[in-house]
């Protein structure tokens, strides 16, 4: 005979039967390894743990001194990703609620969605893509690094749905239309792999479920209008800067940014196994997304840190490399930091990585305090 919590779980599948008919259901959640997640006195779905999993994780404790798109501002008001993916989370659920989809899968994959991205944003992230590339051990992309992260580095047995909705999460890529396509495990693992190897590979991915791309679709929702109250606050443009054939349609603030794309979504959306724009909104967006990447990803404000920074990924990455040297004696803190963040990981880690990849994999999780104690900046 169960107990209470048994049939807790159970009321709580049986009210998915509620849920949209694209929706996808807990009862199909698969796990990349068994495990034993379903013990006794356990009320919720895996996909409800997957949420708290990652919550929990260390990795995503990493979030709080991440920055977006300004690095070195003494302002408490800027954007970090600890905040983006609360952001993208919330978009994604009330988009989610009204299309009567998984919330506990579109928070899982939210709250997962960027634990792979690296100190400094998207600089630090081309900055270790570089080395990757020259030191010929793959490529370095936020997405999959967030997969590994969770899977590989933390050991985490999350579902496939869940890490699937974040290896397809790219937010740099604008569509019209977003359908899911289904895929096995066997695939899944391909595509992650396949990332790491093949430099555009990530923009091909497409998210198994809808609930995916409703997150993949919040991402851009949170940043875009986001990312130039930042550029206001930190001077790089002015309101009025904001072209009035894009402002006339989205707005000229981020509040009337989001509440615009949200209800278009919905609107377009509801009742279908895709997610769709209105071609003007979709139009202004596009404009928008161009226009964002001309004066404030591009600007100098957003990449006059990039030589320093550089200099000292690179500066950080062969010390750690040459830390082991097993012919390397020296021992100070940062060796110990590093030896511990390895003596922390589970065989499987260690026998499946190269020396490169795991001093990448540290730099990638580094406290932006690491580089401060170096920089003096």
């Amino acid at each position: 005979m169960g107990n209470i919590f048994d049939e807790i779980r159970e009321e709580i599948i049986k009210k998915e039967d509620t849920l949209s008919k694209y929706a996808c259901k807990s009862k199909d959640a698969i796990l990349l390894k068994k495990d034993n997640r379903m013990k006794e006195n356990e009320s919720r779905t895996l996909f409800s743990k997957d949420a708290d999993r990652i919550i929990h994780s260390m990795s995503y404790t990493r979030y709080i001194d991440k920055t977006q798109v300004y690095s070195f501002i003494e302002n408490d008001h800027i954007t970090h990703r600890v905040l983006h993916v609360q952001l993208v989370s919330k978009i994604a659920r009330t988009i989610g609620k009204i299309l009567n989809l998984n919330q506990d899968l579109i928070e899982a994959i939210s709250l997962g969605h960027d634990v792979g991205h690296t100190p400094f944003g998207h600089i630090g992230e081309y900055i270790l893509n570089d080395i990757c590339i020259k030191e010929n051990i793959g490529y370095f992309k936020h997405n999959a690094q967030s997969v590994r992260t969770l899977k590989d580095i933390e050991g985490i047995n999350l579902t496939l749905q869940t890490l699937d909705g974040i290896l397809a999460h790219n937010g740099e890529l604008l569509q019209s239309e977003y359908r899911p396509k289904a895929k096995t495990k066997e695939q899944f693992l391909n595509e992650l792999n396949q990332s790491f190897h093949e430099e555009k590979y990530s923009q091909k991915i497409t998210p198994m479920t809808l609930e995916g791309c409703v997150v993949r679709i919040s991402d851009i929702i949170a940043y875009i209008g986001r990312d130039i109250e930042d550029a206001i606050i930190v001077g790089s443009i002015k309101r009025e800067d904001l072209p009035t054939e894009i402002t006339k349609i989205l707005g000229n603030n981020n509040s009337t940014i989001v509440d615009k794309i949200i209800k278009d979504i919905i609107e377009n959306s509801y009742g279908k196994d895709y997610l769709c724009f209105s071609k003007e909104v979709f139009n202004s967006l596009i404009k928008l997304k161009q226009w964002n990447y001309e004066h404030i990803y591009n600007s100098k404000e957003a990449s006059k840190n990039k030589e320093i920074i550089k200099k000292y990924f690179n500066k950080l990455f062969y010390k750690y490399l040459d830390y082991l040297d097993e012919s390397n004696q020296e021992v100070n803190e940062s060796k110990n930091k590093l030896y511990a963040f390895l003596n922390e990981r589970n065989a499987e880690y260690k026998e499946n990585t190269s020396k490169k990849r795991m001093v990448i994999d540290y730099i990638s999780r580094t406290y932006r305090s690491l580089f401060f104690k170096r920089m003096r900046v």
